[in-house]
């Protein structure tokens, strides 16, 4: 599956085949980085539903991930490249909260994707086909411009 061109309905797919929201995200930016969707695929592979935990949001995290490999620092003492890469980050998570209300899974579906009955009512609200396709759009819509 190509996720350059990323849609709700590719999202919904993405998610119906166990693609989860930080994996759809990464590889989106893939092709940006010179990277091959695979491997982006497996690099976010742990991300997605904030860990598993509700915490951030696997959109941000998987592009974190792409905003480190284009920007981040690698060399000791590299505090320019530091500083710049930490305002790409800060600048990706301000856009992501205005658009989405937060940084946090849980938060932002309003209930605990961690816990037995968060899952139930995310289930029984269709949010992982609803919601989350709307946020996987809107973080690759962020990144389009940031990796420019």
């Amino acid at each position: 599956m190509n996720f350059r061109e990323i849609t709700e309905d590719k999202a919904r797919e993405g998610f119906g085949g166990g693609i989860d929201c930080s994996m759809q995200v990464a590889a989106h930016c893939s092709h940006a980085l010179e990277m091959d969707e695979k491997t982006a695929l497996k690099m976010a592979a742990a991300f997605g539903g904030g860990m598993w935990h509700g915490e951030t949001c696997g959109c941000v995290t998987g592009a974190l991930m792409a905003l480190g490999l284009k920007y981040g620092n690698c060399e000791c003492g590299d505090k320019e490249t530091k500083d710049t890469f930490l305002e790409k980050k800060a600048a990706f998570e301000a856009a992501f909260i205005e658009e989405n209300g937060s940084l946090i899974c849980r938060e932002i579906l309003g209930h605990d994707l961690s816990t037995p009955e968060g899952m139930e009512k995310i289930m029984e609200k269709n949010l992982l086909m609803t919601r989350c396709p709307k946020l996987v759009c809107s973080a690759c819509k962020i990144m389009d411009d940031m990796l420019k």
